[in-house]
């Protein structure tokens, strides 16, 4: 199961050719990604209490097909984990037909707050604080 959260596009969202401004759709991306993060029982302050935080390592971004003000979205979320430190975030921006907006794929890792270095295994480092690790296999 992919992870998803809707949202609306605003006119305050806009650029000056009235589509959505491209920081935007990083904004909505992010938004997923921490809305998943939370629905597997992972919130803000609990990472942090818990003495890691996620940090992106790189970021793609590409725009399909434009976004106009009132248009309904659906940001999926999807964490692909391999071997190593880092794992792939792989995100759409879906219109309501189902046609793909825009593709933001992604780099990240946790991060030793403390240590200041990327741990080890993220995917067993998430799953064992998480309430429901389920959500967060791709």
């Amino acid at each position: 199961m992919t992870f998803f959260v809707d949202v609306t596009v605003r006119g305050y969202e806009l650029d000056t050719q009235g589509h959505l401004n491209q920081a935007v759709y990083l904004q909505y991306a992010e938004h997923a990604r921490w809305e998943l993060l939370r629905a597997a029982g992972l919130p803000q302050d609990k990472l942090l209490a818990s003495g890691v935080g996620p940090v992106a390592l790189e970021t793609t971004v590409k725009f399909l097909r434009e976004l106009r003000g009132g248009d309904r979205v659906r940001v999926t979320c999807r964490f692909e984990y391999g071997e190593g430190k880092t794992f792939t975030v792989a995100q759409q921006i879906l219109k309501e037909d189902g046609t793909v907006a825009a593709e933001v794929t992604g780099v990240a890792g946790m991060l030793d707050l403390t240590a200041r270095k990327l741990v080890a295994d993220p995917a067993a480092h998430l799953a064992s604080l998480a309430e429901n690790p389920d959500l967060l296999r791709g």
